[in-house]
């Protein structure tokens, strides 16, 4: 017989995220005067719009050896080239002189900027999809790390490829597993016809600044989980061993270009151990253009990525839905090939591996959680116009996660959050403990619910938001319901209307458990 409690005998661990929003842009290429170079000093003087003639206004005012370089008339600015010998006294004495003079409002240091990072991977301007997530910015910071991991849960990926074959996991045998054919190589069967892998992996991890083809989102390294065969499908069972062995691997990200099938609980249990083991689970939301997120994107354990076109409007045949948390180029994308050569094609397949690409790029700058790094990915996306459906929280962007600190976005989706823990026991199969739980915000962005219970029984977890009543096994909201004792059930954007009600059922077995709800503001 199950018994009701309240979770008003719990006790709060507060963690408070930092308001605001600190963003550093990476510096842009400039050339702002006609004559460029390190002979000497210059300055940028700034004319009122006043001034019948901007260039004139500074030019009487020039003494020997200083002479206009060039002038902008939109801008109103001219540039002074400073005798030779000038040194940087010199400098100081000519601005602090000619901004006293009629119609100048400013002087500057002509100071040189350094371009954005532009690899030297030949087909790079072919490419837009980096430059669409803003990749450049963030490779003036990091080109990513080999300690960072990516797998590829796909068709078996070419590992041998010239732009791939520098960026693959050596620390595993063959870089990964074959799970259609049950062994240890994952190199494609039939090179002609399994290409989705090898077109996924270069868009996230093609090697940068290699001197080769294209440049991949960063320079991550690459497991191949080879779950699709060369006709390009795959069944759950070996899809769902796929991303349980990625974890197990200690794969930091999981790419999921695939879906389709609905819901099942193998597949959302593989995605709940992958996420609950510290990997970031990134899957294509589905290509059928309807309002209908594709499973496995649509679990709440996985990022749900739709798909842009070039011009950053939702592709046509991108699904949307309430599910979708960022969108990505997945149109006319170009990556790398069976044929040790480079292809575009396009689906929210390509949109995918873009956002798992950035989610290493952004790991090799900072140290975060699973969790903390979906929510800092989402809290510097960039909104595109987009209905919230359509691109969640924007369009991913590598610029901003990479050179924005963490901390300045908050937990959560950016604000605080609180965890509330309670411990307790069932007796056998025949009981259950329900929990009310009492929100501390209004309008929580997510709550996550963990149960940690014995090894050797199998405790089941179930959530009802918004109901006011306690789920029971048959009839639920949200159900963890893997074969052992260790659940999770994350819910977005909750019902806050009424107390969240929790129930801890035991399918088969007795012992202790604890019980955490994390909510997040």
């Amino acid at each position: 017989m199950g018994d009701n409690n309240s979770l008003a005998r719990r006790s709060f661990l507060k963690a408070t995220g930092a308001a605001g929003l600190v963003a550093t842009v990476g510096a842009a290429s400039g050339t702002p005067g006609k004559k460029r170079g390190h002979d000497r000093l210059e300055v940028i003087v700034g004319v009122s719009a006043t001034a019948e003639d901007h260039r004139a206004a500074v030019a009487t005012h020039l003494a020997a050896n200083e002479e206009v370089v060039s002038d902008n008339a939109t801008l109103g600015t001219v540039v002074v080239g400073l005798p030779e010998v000038a040194d940087e006294r010199a400098k100081e004495q000519f601005i602090s002189r000619i901004q006293t003079k009629e119609h100048v409002k400013y002087a500057e240091e002509n100071v040189l900027l350094e371009a954005q990072y532009v690899p030297n991977d030949p087909r790079y301007g072919d490419q837009y999809a980096d430059q669409q997530v803003n990749a450049p910015t963030a490779w003036d910071t990091t080109l990513g790390s080999s300690a960072v991991s990516i797998a590829v849960v796909d068709q078996g990926v070419k590992y041998d490829h010239p732009d791939l074959d520098g960026n693959m996991d050596g620390a595993v045998s063959n870089f990964g597993r074959d799970f259609v054919d049950d062994d240890s190589d994952p190199y494609p069967d039939v090179l002609a016809d399994e290409y989705h892998g090898t077109h996924v992996a270069g868009i996230a991890a093609a090697e940068t600044d290699n001197s080769e083809g294209v440049s991949g989102i960063g320079n991550s390294s690459m497991l191949s989980g080879r779950a699709l065969s060369e006709s390009g499908s795959g069944s759950t069972s070996d899809i769902a061993d796929a991303i349980t062995w990625a974890a197990d691997q200690g794969a930091d990200v999981i790419n999921l270009s695939l879906g389709g099938g609905g819901y099942t609980n193998t597949m959302k249990n593989a995605v709940s151990y992958a996420n609950s083991n510290g990997s970031l689970v990134v899957a294509a939301a589905g290509n059928d253009g309807t309002n209908s997120v594709s499973y496995p994107a649509a679990y709440a354990e996985c990022l749900a990525v739709s798909a842009l076109d070039p011009d950053e409007t939702l592709a046509s045949y991108s699904n949307y839905g309430s599910e979708i948390e960022l969108a990505a180029p997945g149109t006319n994308v170009l990556s790398t090939w069976t044929d040790d050569a480079y292809n575009k094609i396009s689906g929210t397949s390509m949109a995918t591996p873009a956002v798992a690409g950035v989610a290493g790029l952004t790991l090799a700058q900072w140290d975060l959680t699973n969790t903390e790094l979906r929510d800092h990915l989402k809290a510097t996306a960039v909104d595109v116009g987009l209905s919230a459906d359509e691109q969640g929280s924007g369009r991913v962007d590598a610029g901003n996660a990479v050179t924005t600190d963490p901390g300045s976005t908050g937990g959560g989706g950016g604000g605080g959050s609180e965890s509330a823990t309670v411990s307790d026991s069932l007796a056998g199969y025949y009981d259950s403990d329900c929990w009310t739980y009492a929100w501390s915000f209004s309008n929580p962005s997510k709550v996550v619910i963990d149960l940690d219970g014995p090894s050797d029984a199998d405790f089941d977890l179930y959530a009802n938001d918004g109901t006011g009543t306690c789920p029971t096994t048959s009839s639920f909201d949200y159900r963890s319901w893997s074969t052992d004792s260790q659940e999770s059930i994350q819910i977005d954007t909750p019902d806050d209307s009424t107390d969240l009600h929790v129930l801890v059922d035991s399918y088969s077995g007795s012992g202790s458990y604890t019980l955490t709800i994390t909510e997040y503001e």
